[in-house]
């Protein structure tokens, strides 16, 4: 009986949690970069069941047999395993803005805090007083060379993640508005966005405001195998908000059930504590 309480107290548990990594998706919905976490279960080892009212073996002239066979199997409880990051290529949206960057396929663009390096796939970035292109919550990004300086329109970014200016027309930046790439002459490489990805990437951790921290687990950072920088463009979270709802209408579902057997057990234990044992 009590044995029925806590599986079924696990199991809303479980639903608590799964709520919760819901509920964080669809808040996050349009933050760019933003990826969906899936909450993993792990079921407790199973229980065999056999009939007890037997001796356990029985004998005919050939032999035994075993008269204590398996009824079946009794499920003792579920757990959270894991709340896996779904990685997943979100939708990019054009902006036509020289400061939004987005990365198609793998990597993380690099960013520079007071706790070290921290690692990013919202590429909505702005440059403050000196020069230097910052994200939104004002770290530096980085490149190859270390920060990376531009001035307002005297830049462009490539599908490499180079970095490339015209010297030409730095000295006015209003002439460059306008101008397709095929106008710019003295191209000058200045730097290379510093795009990094792990070999275990599902280990990487969030650290909040759209940045990710590695561990021991995830290995160090490294070059991306294949990538593509597109410049003007904002990569949009890869959440669904049908599927997120429905996942929440599942979550209330199966904690409603499982509040239910628990319900039962303790009135079924009340009783035979009250009643049975008079």
């Amino acid at each position: 009986m009590l044995r029925g309480i806590y599986t079924s107290a696990s199991g809303m548990i479980a639903q608590e949690a799964r709520l919760d990594a819901v509920a964080n998706n669809l808040a996050n919905v349009d933050k760019t970069g933003y990826k969906r976490d899936l909450t993993i279960f792990k079921a407790f080892p199973d229980m065999l069941i056999r009939r007890i009212n037997d001796d356990g073996l029985g004998f005919t002239p050939k032999g035994s047999y075993d008269s204590m066979p398996h009824v079946g199997k009794l499920g003792t409880g579920v757990e959270v395993n894991e709340n896996y990051i779904h990685f997943e290529q979100g939708s990019l949206q054009r902006t036509e803005n020289n400061f939004d960057l987005a990365i198609e396929g793998r990597g993380f663009f690099t960013v520079s805090t007071e706790k070290g390096e921290r690692y990013t796939r919202d590429g909505s970035f702005t440059i403050n007083q000196d020069g230097i292109l910052m994200n939104h919550s004002g770290y530096p990004v980085l490149g190859e060379n270390g920060v990376i300086r531009v001035q307002q329109n005297n830049f462009m970014v490539n599908e490499r993640g180079e970095i490339i200016i015209n010297n030409a027309m730095s000295r006015n930046p209003q002439d460059v508005v306008g101008m397709d790439n095929n106008d710019w002459s003295e191209p000058l490489v200045i730097d290379r966005l510093r795009i990094v990805d792990f070999e275990n990437i599902r280990e990487i951790k969030k650290e909040g405001n759209s940045l990710y921290r590695e561990t021991e687990f995830s290995g160090p950072p490294l070059p991306p195998e294949e990538f593509k920088i597109s410049q003007g463009f904002l990569e949009k979270s890869n959440v669904n908000i049908i599927r997120e709802m429905v996942d929440m209408i599942e979550v209330q579902r199966s904690y409603e059930a499982n509040q239910k057997a628990l319900s039962s057990h303790d009135q079924t234990l009340g009783k035979l504590i009250n009643e049975v044992s008079r």
